[in-house]
């Protein structure tokens, strides 16, 4: 671990109220004890006050909690910032290393009954997911980028139609996580609009110096989801889709993305939708 980062683990450390001697920071951070003291002696120089007491309930310690911290998290909120990491993770989170850096600092960053907690509560938490390809991260970092900066990128993009790739220019808007896959809703040069992309049939992509301006009010989730499931709210040539069976089947059956956005109706053993003929009789079919 780099030189600022054990000396801000030995202030988080000092800081949890627990006095520690030098052999017990040099074990937790894996760091020779010589180390330690270098970086206790660096820290009183840049005006931290640590006090260090000698003999056999020696230690170092704080003095009066000096930090007194936005940054400081209770145990609640650990929890939920490490529950919240395994979920992104296993979605493909595009910063996964850093993901992996940031939760070790936040375990590292607690006193020893916070450890134990967090420990417990992350062992039998874990989330299935259908597993992701990991060329896709690189995509997915450089579409990060683009969205956070505001420049265009160029891809080479492959429909589900297409035999061979084609070369765009796109301006990301943003990015969706929908149905284990993900998405960039951005503005096609070639096709002159907005249209989404899957990020795993991105075969290239790569930064150009055209810099786009993102409409403060534009949502990707809102224009993903209104081209994913479109209002039919007056539509015309709507009909009723009944389906009957037990309770606990249409339960599940309500719960699709698809035909529970278009669900009007619910008894205990019927499921009504309302929805075009033509995608009524595909789904009969």
């Amino acid at each position: 671990m780099p030189k600022n980062d054990n000396m801000l683990a030995i202030l988080w450390m000092l800081n949890s109220g627990v006095k520690m001697t030098a052999k017990q920071i040099s074990e937790k951070l894996e760091i020779n004890i010589r180390t330690v003291y270098r970086y206790i002696d660096a820290l009183c120089a840049s005006g931290v006050p640590i006090i260090s007491d000698t003999g056999h309930n020696g230690g170092y310690s704080l003095l009066n909690h000096f930090i007194k911290a936005p940054l400081l998290f209770d145990i609640e909120e650990k929890k939920a910032l490490l529950h919240a990491a395994v979920f992104a993770k296993e979605a493909g989170y595009p910063l996964s290393e850093a993901l992996g850096n940031a939760t070790s600092k936040l375990k590292m960053y607690s006193n020893q009954e916070q450890e134990s907690i967090l420990s417990r509560h992350l062992a039998g938490f874990e989330v299935i997911n259908r597993m992701g390809d990991p060329s896709v991260q690189p995509v997915l970092a450089e579409l990060e980028q683009a969205v956070a900066n505001e420049f265009s990128v160029e891809i080479d993009y492959r429909t589900s139609r297409d035999d061979q790739p084609k070369n765009r220019v796109i301006d990301p808007y943003g990015m969706v996580y929908w149905n284990n896959k993900w998405y960039t809703v951005a503005f096609c040069h070639l096709r002159n609009e907005i249209r989404s992309f899957r990020a795993d049939r991105i075969l290239q992509i790569k930064r150009t110096q055209i810099i786009f301006k993102r409409s403060e009010a534009f949502s990707a989730r809102e224009f993903f989801m209104q081209n994913l499931l479109p209002d039919l709210v007056g539509k015309d040539g709507l009909v009723s889709l009944i389906i009957g069976g037990r309770s606990e089947a249409l339960d599940d059956l309500c719960l699709h993305w698809f035909l529970g956005h278009h669900l009007k109706e619910r008894t205990s053993n019927q499921a009504i939708a309302s929805l075009t003929a033509d995608v009524s009789e595909a789904i009969l079919l």
